[in-house]
């Protein structure tokens, strides 16, 4: 998995987050969060009592309103810097894939002739020549030829990929590079339609979709701010009948501090960072929803190839042929991936470091490298002396010899068609016209993998393997990989089927997958990951796409998920005990002098109803930006029942948020006393 993490807090997004801090102040962007909509119009409200006092009759407070004003301004600013961050962290990335979309020059068939034409005139439809070196000029699918293709600029990964007509693996991105061989690719988007352009947009965050959850939470902090507005306006009346004078911007500090502010200023930021954060491992979440469904998940459905086996398949054993011994075979195997660097190539020759044989090395030493083709499937070594050495597909290897004038021997087919019973890949091994046998790859289970689904266990989430082998081999990998269920010769419609069974069980399930055969299982699932490597109908289908095309990294945005729909709730959590707590700390400090009784409930002993409201307004405008890393980072998410949870969030972020309020505002009144 290639993870490209930055620094959370660069120079350049802090400067444009402060930037937009003040931009955000916008009447008609604070709307959208009620809560700081309130602060807002409260702190307009008494910046036009500082400003004009005679028309309100607070001539004598100007200092307390002014110092009132400063303190709900830096309020509402620090809420909207904790959204403009988490927003910044989104830009620069899309700044960096702007990076990678230049103007390309494209080599366009028009009749029987090929023309060429900036990237930029290119339609849906068009078709395009692309070949060894140049640039694929936009996104497309290929219809004629195969190649390998250079996919770093979009995802990291500098291994090149083998893209061929007719197959899962046919969609190509616009930006990518052929470094071998000549495609033919009919253009599937239009200029500002293309994956890039997609990924810009989605990365910036300008059509993020509020989740449900949050949606149901903006509903509660709303109801909350109104029940306090009631409240704050009740206590005018209340507070004139037993002598208080409490003045506009006494009330309105007074709001401040007993509204939910701290969760509704950090809100945006933590919906937008969840996003951000599972594009730092480089992957792109259509919307919050996405993010927030992944959390919630009830079952996955994995892939078994490349998710929980190796894509990469190992050397496990040489079957050799009649009349050839393993010496033989294992000699000539090791001698064709000598100079082999593919994890194929170098599990050789870890077999026979493991069967403690030995081959002469030194043949290969100044031999000529053929490399493996989409063409040919297969690869090895001309040797000095003249000898060919060629391993690769059964069927290839066959022709090859035959082409060479030699017999394919009576039992090779029945020796690979045993290895393909088992699910493994058999590789023929020939030296000029002679095939000496077949190297046994079989896929083996990931390290970690039981460990993996184990943890998944502990998170309620069931697991299930879907694969196109036979029952016994699907059977043994899923015992060894420690998978809850499989379902061996996986058909399409098994797929669907399979998730709307779970679904009608009440269960949400997330589904990887990169075929056109998979797109409507992906469209089915609560949470599609799509493989940037695969067809262009499965990432259309998918509400998340994988541009490194590691399917197994659905467990990390699961993770990430639960990590969001954590901070949220521990934030949430924090905020109310916060608001309970200053509630209880200023108002015995406001009515104490006017009703002595209530110095009883005065329990932190503040110096006077000034400096109770100052300290409380003061600290309410510093536990935004101090809450800022935690919204941008997440609550640390651990395996752990519901109740365990529920348990841990009121412990730390519950009892946290009921001192917190105490011990700040004391200390603050204990400067502020002094000052006023």
């Amino acid at each position: 998995m290639t993870t490209q993490r930055k620094s959370m807090l660069t120079s350049a997004i802090i400067s444009r987050a402060v930037k937009d801090s003040f931009l955000k102040l916008n009447p008609l962007t604070m709307m959208r969060n009620p809560v700081m909509f309130v602060v807002e119009v409260g702190t307009l409200v008494v910046l036009l009592m500082t400003i004009f006092p005679g028309y309100f009759g607070t001539e004598g407070r100007i200092g307390f309103n002014l110092t009132v004003f400063l303190i709900l301004l830096f309020t509402v600013l620090f809420a909207n810097f904790a959204e403009a961050l988490a927003e910044g962290r989104g830009k620069a990335q899309a700044d960096s894939l702007k990076k990678s979309k230049k103007d390309i020059t494209a080599n366009k068939v028009t009749g029987q002739t090929i023309k060429q034409v900036s990237s930029t005139e290119l339609r849906k439809g068009d078709i395009v020549v692309v070949s060894e070196g140049e640039m694929i000029p936009g996104d497309g699918e290929i219809i004629e030829g195969l190649a390998s293709v250079d996919e770093s600029a979009i995802t990291g990964e500098s291994a090149p990929v083998i893209k061929e007509a007719g197959g899962d693996f046919s969609s190509v991105t616009g930006g990518t590079r052929v470094v071998s061989d000549r495609i033919k690719v009919r253009i599937m988007s239009d200029p500002g339609e293309s994956f890039i352009d997609r990924m810009i947009s989605l990365v910036e965050g300008a059509k993020r979709q509020k989740t449900p959850n949050e949606l149901a939470l903006n509903t509660l902090l709303t109801s909350l701010t109104l029940i306090f507005l009631i409240v704050v306006v009740t206590l005018a009346p209340i507070a004139k009948y037993v002598g208080v004078v409490l003045d506009i911007p006494v009330l309105i500090a007074l709001l401040v501090c007993l509204i939910p502010t701290t969760i509704g200023g950090l809100l945006s930021a933590i919906g937008i960072a969840g996003m951000d954060r599972v594009t730092q491992f480089n992957v792109l979440a259509m919307s919050g929803k996405a993010v927030e469904a992944a959390g919630d998940i009830n079952t996955m459905i994995l892939d078994k190839t490349g998710t929980i086996t190796y894509g990469n398949r190992m050397a496990s054993d040489f079957l050799p042929v009649k009349g050839v011994s393993v010496e033989e075979l294992g000699e000539w195997a090791a001698v064709s991936s000598a100079k082999d660097e593919t994890p194929e190539g170098r599990s050789v020759l870890e077999l026979m470091k493991t069967k403690q044989l030995s081959y002469p090395s030194s043949l290969a030493e100044n031999a000529e490298v053929i490399a493996f083709t989409a063409e040919t499937r297969m690869s090895g070594l001309d040797l000095p002396d003249g000898r060919k050495v060629r391993k690769g597909a059964v069927d290839a290897v066959k022709k090859w010899v035959a082409s060479q004038g030699g017999t394919v021997p009576s039992d090779l087919d029945a020796t690979g068609e045993g290895v393909a019973v088992l699910g493994g890949t058999p590789l023929a091994v020939a030296v000029d016209n002679r095939i000496y046998g077949i190297i046994y790859l079989k896929d083996t289970v990931k390290p970690g993998m039981q460990e993996r689904f184990e943890q998944l266990r502990r998170m309620g989430i069931k697991t299930i393997m879907c694969t196109g082998d036979n029952p016994l081999t699907a059977a043994t990998i899923a015992r060894e990989a420690g998978v809850d269920d499989f379902v061996a010769e996986s058909r399409p419609e098994d797929k669907i089927a399979l998730i709307r069974r779970e679904q009608a069980e009440g269960s949400l399930v997330a589904m990887t997958g990169d075929g056109t055969n998979d797109a409507p299982a992906l469209a089915q699932a609560d949470v599609g990951l799509a493989m940037n490597s695969g067809t262009v109908a499965a990432k259309e289908a998918a509400n998340m796409i994988d541009l490194d095309s590691d399917p197994s990294k659905i467990i990390e945005v699961v993770a990430i998920g639960k990590q969001l729909l954590m901070t949220r709730g521990a934030l949430t959590t924090f905020s109310i005990a916060n608001d309970i707590a200053k509630y209880f700390a200023i108002i015995p400090a406001m009515f104490m002098i006017a009703i002595p009784q209530m110095d009883a409930l005065n329990i932190m002993k503040l110096g006077s109803p000034s400096s109770a409201i100052l300290s409380a307004l003061i600290f309410n405008a510093i536990i935004i930006p101090l809450l800022i890393p935690l919204a941008m980072r997440g609550v640390q998410y651990k395996p752990m029942s519901a109740s365990k949870l529920l348990s841990k969030n009121l412990l730390i972020y519950g009892l946290g948020g009921v001192l917190a309020p105490f011990i700040g505002i004391k200390l603050i009144d204990l400067l502020v006393h002094v000052w006023i």
